[in-house]
């Protein structure tokens, strides 16, 4: 009876520090892994997001790009940090549901090893080609592309990337096979696309609006059943009658075993900053949206991880058996 009691205490004692810790939770910098390099859609709504985060929370939070493999080494990274709060992870689509499927020997778990912390934004995702791509709409796009096979380079931000991911489904739905050219994250794809080093690339809108606006792309069509308000002259893919639909979210995570205080905390301050005006100016302006209230929870967030992984799996898997 008293070895039971004093191992009661004994835990208890133990657990006080966790407790004061998620009571004065932050009292420092956080920092915020970013998996791929900066540039890309991930980096681009984490530093949005984050920016507002930070305030509310009274402590700066630092992105961090660790690149590479797809969004895995540094989604890996967090998956084995302290679970203190004080690493986060800017998942994604890609990260959390393409390239545990598509690259081999991934050290982490998607639904085990994380804590969500909400949902971020969404988008779709739109074709871009260099400025002088010698096509003048989506249809002749399509048409080249048939007519000369793995003569074009088609870029995307690593095997299991949402722009991999993007361009195995629109490549499975219209049944063509371009050369494929991995990069370490859509930014540097992105820089020899401009450069035209490569052909053509399919990334989320937040990453690739602003340089079609600017006309150092070309904007072909658009993974939705509508324009989007921020590129409309861009079809969607409903109106040049492609089956190519879908959308490419974003999201917080912390490492799993995280208390749950430090849990709501930080799920407070994301609501607090997606319901900021100026975030969501800054998203619409790049063709994203924010997440409803509901949605973008903590519990919302982690059942649409475990959805997602069951819906793209098998057509992940086909698209990469077929295209590649």
């Amino acid at each position: 009876m008293v070895k039971l009691t004093y191992l009661v205490a004994f835990a208890a004692f133990s657990a006080m520090p966790l407790v004061a810790h998620a009571q004065s939770y932050p009292t420092r910098s956080i920092t915020v892994v970013v998996p791929f390099p900066a540039g890309g859609p991930s980096d681009v709504i984490a530093r949005i997001v984050t920016e507002r985060m930070g305030r509310t929370l009274g402590q700066q939070m630092v992105i961090e790009n660790v690149g590479g493999a797809g969004g895995t080494l540094g989604s890996a990274r967090v998956a084995a940090a302290q679970p203190d709060g004080y690493t986060l992870l800017a998942g994604s689509m890609g990260s959390h549901v393409a390239a545990p499927v598509l690259t081999p020997n991934v050290k982490y778990d998607s639904e085990r090893d994380f804590e969500p912390i909400g949902l971020t934004a969404h988008a779709p995702a739109v074709l871009v080609a260099r400025k002088d791509f010698p096509a003048g709409n989506v249809s002749e796009f399509v048409d080249y592309l048939k007519q000369h096979g793995n003569e074009v380079k088609q870029a995307h931000g690593g095997i299991g990337a949402s722009s991999h991911m993007a361009c195995l489904l629109f490549n499975q739905a219209l049944g063509i096979r371009p050369a494929s050219i991995a990069y370490r994250g859509t930014g540097p794809a992105m820089n020899d696309l401009i450069g035209a080093h490569v052909d053509f690339l399919c990334e989320q809108s937040v990453s690739v609006a602003e340089q079609i606006k600017a006309g150092a792309v070309k904007g072909y069509v658009v993974s939705a059943n509508q324009r989007l308000a921020a590129l409309p002259d861009i079809p969607s893919a409903k109106e040049a009658g492609i089956n190519y639909q879908m959308s490419i979210w974003a999201g917080i995570f912390a490492p799993k075993g995280m208390p749950k205080e430090i849990t709501a905390k930080l799920t407070a301050a994301l609501d607090k900053s997606l319901d900021d005006s100026l975030v969501r100016k800054r998203v619409a302006e790049l063709g994203g949206s924010i997440p409803g209230k509901q949605e973008r929870s903590s519990a919302s967030f982690a059942r649409l991880v475990k959805a997602e992984i069951a819906r793209w799996s098998p057509i992940l898997k086909a698209a990469s058996l077929t295209t590649n």
